[in-house]
């Protein structure tokens, strides 16, 4: 594990723009070619589950407004950093739920296992950021039915539409 601190910046970009620089050398501890994904534990309180984004010699790790907000750190804002590789399958926690899920259907599993390690890690943030369980078995139903519906050529937009479906389905009458 290595720790540091650094300050929350802002890049002028249009989507992503919050981020904590990271050094070169520490960079080039954490990273390679092939593998950038880390854990990192914030101001000793949060830990997220992130990539090294490449910026000159050096990278950066984007901090979206909800990890901005529980931390109450704004630009200029000194953070404290712990990173080490995150060496686990998918690169961000699996919900139990939506594994046994895949264990229990085999077309929809090898569709999941066939799209790239990202759009993996989307489907699984999209289960995981429902902390209701009967929902991220929703979720995760939901995922698995589209994938099937479409071999395994995911569509997000048609995505979010059987989300909804399945969570009509759940509303009482």
């Amino acid at each position: 594990m290595r720790v540091f601190s650094t300050t929350l910046e802002q890049l002028n970009w249009n989507i992503w723009s919050y981020h904590l620089p990271v050094s070169p050398e520490i960079t080039e501890e954490m990273s390679s070619e092939t593998h950038r994904r880390i854990k990192c534990i914030l101001n000793n309180t949060l830990e997220i589950h992130c990539a090294l984004m490449p910026l000159d010699e050096g990278s950066y790790i984007l901090i979206n407004q909800k990890v901005r907000k529980k931390l109450g750190i704004s630009i200029g804002d000194s953070v404290s950093v712990s990173i080490e590789k995150d060496t686990s399958e998918y690169g961000i926690p699996m919900p139990e739920s939506f594994m046994t899920l895949l264990d229990q259907d085999e077309i929809g599993n090898k569709h999941f296992h066939a799209l790239t390690p990202g759009k993996q890690r989307s489907l699984i943030y999209i289960v995981n950021k429902v902390k209701n369980i009967d929902k991220q078995i929703n979720k995760g139903l939901a995922i698995l039915e589209h994938l099937s519906d479409v071999q395994g050529k995911l569509d997000f937009k048609m995505l979010n539409e059987k989300i909804k479906e399945y969570n009509q389905r759940d509303r009482p009458m």
